[in-house]
């Protein structure tokens, strides 16, 4: 290899370096925004759900529309992805975990929400229909935008158009890692419920170690049971979503710092070999040149 190849290589790494070092520190500030925004959250969403725990086991809630079983011939899946790459197998390691869900219902008729353009330009490829798709670039999301999302899941399923709704996405656990989650969003269980509730539960720390949800045999609720599900339902369920996107996008961040990291690492190492391939090289030469005057001096002298 010339040496003038080498030190073009040496300074296009170097510009690289340069790049990813700037989208690591883009990317650490993001990330510790958004996991203080997840984290803060986690006690207000856990409470939240709590209160839809607790109901599920009463008498009202097993006979709502929207926590009757059916069988499975129509599902709706939420998955939620970023809009931009460069995360790791942040993406890849979500959309594989759906795609392993959804083989689970090999003769059921799939409609896609995508929230990120990685997930939707997936599955629309692969010939599924996407209901919505919504873009995921900005980190505060309000709360409207899963409000709305519940409202179309929740009517489909009343009206008979999702027997099951699914949501898939990437759980924060911690800087290095991040965990692709699969959640039953509808039809609403105990059980489901509480696979949720005790997947906001830190691994340790304060609020590791909580009591055990437990259900009543009833509530007395005024004026109508009902009316108070059929409003409090749909906005919890909005609350858990909101809650796995603030998840979605601390894992997105974290995932994208580590990487630009690694990229940055990795960038410096290559550019210290090429150096030192391109010193080697040139020593080599140099040493030549000498040895080739030295001869000549000689040849001359005799």
């Amino acid at each position: 290899m010339a040496l003038k190849d080498i030190k073009t290589k040496i300074g296009a790494t170097l510009r690289t370096h340069k790049v990813t070092r700037a989208m690591e520190a883009v990317s650490a500030v993001k990330m510790r925004k958004t996991q203080s925004a997840a984290l803060s959250g986690r006690p207000y969403a856990r409470a939240a759900l709590s209160i839809l725990t607790r109901l599920a086991g009463t008498e009202g809630m097993r006979r709502h529309p929207l926590a009757q079983a059916r069988d499975v011939r129509k599902l709706a899946l939420v998955l939620i992805t970023s809009d931009k790459g460069l995360a790791g197998a942040l993406n890849s390691g979500v959309i594989k975990a759906a795609v392993e869900a959804l083989a689970k219902y090999p003769d059921a008729t799939v409609t896609v929400y995508a929230y990120g353009k990685k997930g939707e330009e997936y599955f629309a490829r692969r010939g599924y229909a996407i209901a919505q798709s919504f873009e995921n670039k900005c980190d505060d999301v309000p709360l409207a935008v899963m409000e709305e999302l519940t409202r179309d899941i929740s009517d489909g399923f009343l009206l008979g158009a999702y027997d099951k709704v699914i949501t898939v996405y990437s759980d924060f656990k911690s800087t290095f890692e991040q965990i692709p989650t699969v959640r039953r969003l509808l039809p609403l269980s105990m059980d489901a419920l509480k696979d949720i509730v005790e997947g906001i539960l830190p691994v340790k720390g304060k609020w590791s170690h909580e009591i055990s949800l437990a259900a009543p045999t009833e509530y007395v609720i005024e004026p109508s049971g009902s009316d108070v599900l059929d409003v409090l339902i749909p906005r919890l369920i909005a609350v858990s979503l909101y809650h796995m996107l603030l998840e979605a996008k601390a894992s997105e961040h974290s995932a994208r710092m580590v990487a630009m990291k690694n990229a940055s690492d990795k960038s410096k190492e290559v550019a210290h070999d090429l150096t030192r391939l391109f010193n080697k090289i040139r020593q080599a030469a140099i040493t030549r040149e000498v040895s080739e005057i030295i001869s000549g001096r000689e040849a001359l002298a005799t």
